[in-house]
């Protein structure tokens, strides 16, 4: 394939006919909302600004957000509060957990902010909120979107050992373009933390994703594609990148569902277990879709 912006002539202001969220009318996103306020969680669903928050609500589904709603990293994409943290909530792995056993979930992704002020990222605390909710659900299938924790070992060893059946961390966007999309975090950081992970834990399935529309080029996302095989990342998810506000990175271009096939067909062909590739997909965007390998330990 040729090294070209992917295309380029769909950079417009307007949003195109096939990027449509549609509003909530479903009673059960209602009910899922008020819980989630009555135990003070927070979602990334909203804290994020995510598309599909509507959809998946009134799928009775949530992405939980662990420690805080502020993050101590400027990414230039994301619609996340940058301040200082409060400190970490002792009882919160336990409200998730709550929140879990009444929703009655199957597969739950719970992610977090960076957490550049403690020591281990908040490692720990991720590990505590897998225990807590393994332990309400035993079956249920528990999926971990973490920060890079600065490919520390001891904080990647902390989660493994908690036992997800998933660890996403994302590598939101290709090389060239990471010092601008993610300022305080590197690519090959992401990379390594991917690879380190399934070295300290083969039998958990690895997972990762990039937003496309940032003018990124097409070899450009091939070559990202192949950087995370070389990781041995199994699953991919690729999604339209959309700007939050003006202060946020502008869409250069919307790409069209017809690519993000072609993409998903490449994806296969490279070898990942699993491909999520279109408009409004996220990382947690129908994540029950994939069904991993159940983790067990060699």
């Amino acid at each position: 394939m040729s090294c070209k912006t992917i295309d380029p002539a769909l950079h417009q202001s307007r949003k195109p006919d096939w990027i449509k969220v549609r509003l909530p009318s479903n009673p059960v996103y209602f009910s899922t909302k008020t819980l989630i306020t009555d135990l003070k969680l927070n979602t990334v669903c909203e804290s994020a600004q995510c598309p599909n928050r509507w959809e998946c609500w009134s799928s009775g589904t949530a992405t939980f957000m662990i420690a805080g709603d502020r993050c101590t990293r400027a990414c230039g994409f994301c619609a996340v509060t940058t301040a200082k943290p409060f400190a970490l909530e002792g009882d919160e792995p336990e409200r998730v957990a709550e929140a879990i056993r009444r929703l009655k979930l199957k597969h739950v992704v719970i992610t977090a902010v960076a957490r550049d002020d403690l020591k281990d990222g908040g490692a720990a605390h991720f590990a505590r909120t897998i225990t807590a909710v393994r332990a309400v659900q035993p079956e249920l299938v528990i999926e971990v979107l973490t920060p890079d924790f600065h490919a520390k070992d001891e904080c990647l060893q902390l989660v493994a050992d908690a036992e997800p059946d998933i660890f996403n961390h994302n590598l939101e966007t290709v090389e060239r373009l990471t010092s601008a999309v993610r300022s305080r975090a590197k690519y090959r950081t992401s990379l390594a933390v991917l690879r380190r992970m399934k070295e300290l834990a083969p039998h958990i399935n690895t997972k990762s994703g990039l937003m496309l529309g940032l003018g990124e080029q097409e070899d450009e996302l091939l070559t990202a594609m192949d950087d995370l095989r070389a990781s041995n990342v199994e699953v991919l998810t690729l999604g339209q990148y959309l700007r939050p506000s003006p202060q946020h990175l502008p869409v250069i271009a919307y790409i069209h569902p017809d690519k993000f096939e072609e993409y998903k067909r490449i994806g296969y062909e490279k070898g990942f277990t699993y491909v999520a590739s279109g408009p409004l997909v996220r990382s947690s965007y129908h994540a029950a879709d994939y069904k991993p390998t159940r983790a067990v330990k060699a």
